[in-house]
């Protein structure tokens, strides 16, 4: 005589239907189901993990003092790694690194660099190679500080500097041309590159 399952409690219910699917379901059903059953607890240890370890940090970090920049009322401080408004650079004699190979334009992705190249003579020598950037124009509009213009110089002529203060009203002046990203050759700069020094390690 079959139960009525209106007058089982709520266990014997979940007994009764554990026994039926088992004999109905083949052995190898069962162990598909447990393998889910496993992945799904790891995924659930794994999330917990993670989110033990955010909140870690969080509350490690919430106690700290916080770091306040006065600006503009006091310089920033920046990270040595930071990459600012960008900077052409000189040699030791004063002549601009940049030998106009176009290099820097062609890896940048957003297209923001723009190089117009002219020869060096004798009576007027730019660079020490054979060709300088006549014409030197980053987009700032556009630029994206990847830093790829500066990996793809051969020459180290371009960097990233420090300056950070592009907010303008007016979109035109956000191209920067030679004149602005050129660093200045003064005579203590002349004599300080003078010295020897110890060649950077990598």
């Amino acid at each position: 005589m079959k139960p009525d399952i209106s007058t089982l409690h709520k266990p014997d219910i979940l007994t009764l239907q554990r026994q039926h699917a088992a004999r109905d379901l083949p052995p190898v059903t069962l162990l598909i189901d447990c393998t889910i059953m496993d992945g799904v607890l790891k995924e659930v240890g794994t999330t917990l993990a993670t989110l033990a370890e955010g909140l870690r940090v969080t509350f490690r970090t919430m106690w700290r003092k916080p770091i306040t920049e006065n600006y503009p009322d006091e310089p920033v401080h920046f990270q040595a790694r930071y990459r600012g408004i960008h900077v052409l650079h000189r040699d030791e004699n004063g002549l601009e690194k940049c030998v106009g190979c176009f290099l820097c334009a062609v890896a940048c992705p957003a297209h923001c660099i723009y190089i117009e190249a002219a020869e060096n003579t004798d009576a007027q020598r730019i660079s020490a190679g054979e060709r300088y950037a006549s014409v030197y124009n980053i987009d700032y509009s556009r630029c994206i500080f990847c830093g790829y213009c500066v990996e793809a110089c051969p020459t180290d002529a371009i960097t990233h500097g420090h300056g950070f203060e592009l907010a303008t009203h007016d979109i035109n002046t956000l191209i920067h041309r030679k004149e602005q990203l050129l660093e200045s050759f003064s005579a203590s700069f002349q004599e300080s590159s003078n010295r020897p020094t110890r060649a950077p390690a990598f």
